[in-house]
C-alpha cells in the first residue's frame, strides 16, 4: 500500500514529466541577419508554425564539415510547409567572415538550405551558444526543445533520436 505523501509525489512527478512533453523550455531567439543565401531573409512570420533545425557552423570547421552531409539529408528530408533547416554560419577564422569565401563554400558542399550570414556572432550570442557545429531543434511555437552539440551522423542513436524528434514535432498541433 502506497502512503499519503507517496502518492502526491508520483502526481507531481507524472505533471512534470507531462509538461516535458509540452515543450515546456526556452524560446529561441530570433534569427536575424542581413545576408542570407540560397533563399530571402526569413523572417519571424516565415518561421512562425515550423519546426526549425537551426545549426550554427563555420566552413573551415572539420567538425562542421563533416555533418554537412547530415544536414543536407535534414533537409531533404524534412523541408516543407511544416519544418524548415537553416545554417547560421559564425566564422571562426578570418577568412570565413569574407561572404565570397562563405558563398563558394556553400556551392562547394551543395547546401541549399537557407544559410544566415552571422559575422558579427549576433545570432550566436542570442542563442548564447558556444560551439561549432551545434543544431537546435525549435518547436512550431518557437521553443527550443533539444540541442545536439558536435558532429552529427546518419545511422547513429543521435541521429535516429533526432529524426523521430522532429517527426513527432512535425505532427504537434501549430
Amino acid at each position: 500500500m502506497r502512503s499519503r505523501l507517496e502518492i502526491p509525489r508520483m502526481l507531481v512527478l507524472a505533471m512534470a514529466l507531462g509538461l516535458a512533453t509540452l515543450g515546456a523550455g526556452p524560446r529561441a531567439p530570433r534569427i536575424t541577419s542581413s545576408q542570407w543565401y540560397n533563399s530571402p531573409p526569413l523572417s519571424a512570420t516565415d518561421l512562425d508554425g515550423k519546426v526549425r533545425l537551426v545549426e550554427f557552423w563555420a566552413f573551415d570547421c572539420i567538425n562542421c564539415n563533416r555533418t554537412i552531409p547530415a544536414m543536407k539529408a535534414l533537409h531533404e528530408r524534412f523541408a516543407g510547409p511544416d519544418a524548415v533547416v537553416i545554417g547560421v554560419h559564425s566564422p571562426e577564422l578570418k577568412q570565413e567572415r569574407d561572404p565570397k569565401n562563405v558563398v563558394a563554400a556553400i556551392r562547394r558542399f551543395e547546401i541549399h538550405y537557407p544559410v544566415a550570414l552571422d559575422n558579427d556572432h549576433a545570432i550566436w550570442r542570442a542563442f548564447n551558444n558556444e560551439y561549432w557545429p551545434a543544431l537546435y531543434v525549435i518547436d512550431k511555437h518557437g521553443v527550443i526543445r533539444d540541442v545536439h552539440i558536435g558532429e552529427l551522423h546518419q545511422g547513429t542513436r543521435e541521429w535516429d533520436a533526432l529524426v523521430e524528434l522532429v517527426d513527432r514535432l512535425r505532427h504537434e498541433p501549430a
